[in-house]
C-alpha cells in the first residue's frame, strides 16, 4: 500500500490544476497514517494490554485511512479521465492540422506541376525558335552563296 502511495507521488505532477487536492489528500493520509499508528501503540488495559477499546479506535483510524485511500483513488480516476479526454482533444486537433497540410501539400503539388508544363511548354516555344532562327540563318547563308556564285559567274 506504500508503494502506491510512492507511485502517486511521483505522478503527482503530472496532474496539473488538482495537484492542491491531491497534496492535501495525501497530507491528510500521512496524518491519519500517524494516529493510526500511535492508536497503535496504546496500550490502556491491565498490565500493558490492548482493549477492546484501544483496537476499536485503531480498527477506526484504519477506515478512515481506507476512506481517504478511496477518495485519492477517485481523484486519481477524475485526472486520468481528464488527460484521456484532453489527448483526445488534441489528437482531433493534431488530426484536422495533418489533413489540411495534406490538402494544402495536394495544392502545391499541383501547382509545381503546372508550371513544369508551363516550363516544358515555354521549352518547347523556346526550341522552335531556335530552329526557325537556325533554318532563317542557314537559308540566308545559302541564298548569299548562291548569289555571289551568280555575281561571280555573271562577271
Amino acid at each position: 500500500m506504500r508503494n502506491l502511495f510512492l507511485i502517486i507521488l511521483c505522478f503527482q505532477p503530472l496532474f496539473g490544476f488538482s495537484q492542491a487536492k491531491l497534496e492535501k489528500m495525501l497530507d491528510d493520509r500521512d496524518r491519519m497514517h500517524k494516529e493510526w499508528k500511535a492508536s497503535e501503540s496504546k496500550k490502556s488495559g491491565i498490565f500493558g494490554n490492548r482493549t477492546k477499546k484501544d483496537m476499536i479506535e485503531t480498527n477506526e483510524w484504519m477506515q478512515r485511512i481506507i476512506h481517504k485511500d478511496n477518495q485519492i483513488m477517485d481523484e486519481l480516476k477524475m485526472l486520468s479521465e481528464i488527460e484521456k479526454s484532453e489527448i483526445t482533444y488534441e489528437k482531433n486537433d493534431y488530426k484536422f492540422i495533418s489533413q489540411k497540410q495534406e490538402r494544402e501539400i495536394g495544392v502545391l503539388k499541383r501547382a509545381l506541376q503546372e508550371k513544369d508544363e508551363a516550363i516544358k511548354e515555354k521549352g518547347s516555344d523556346k526550341r522552335t525558335y531556335e530552329w526557325t532562327t537556325f533554318l532563317f540563318f542557314l537559308s540566308t547563308a545559302v541564298l548569299g552563296f548562291m548569289y555571289y556564285k551568280k555575281v561571280k559567274a555573271g562577271r
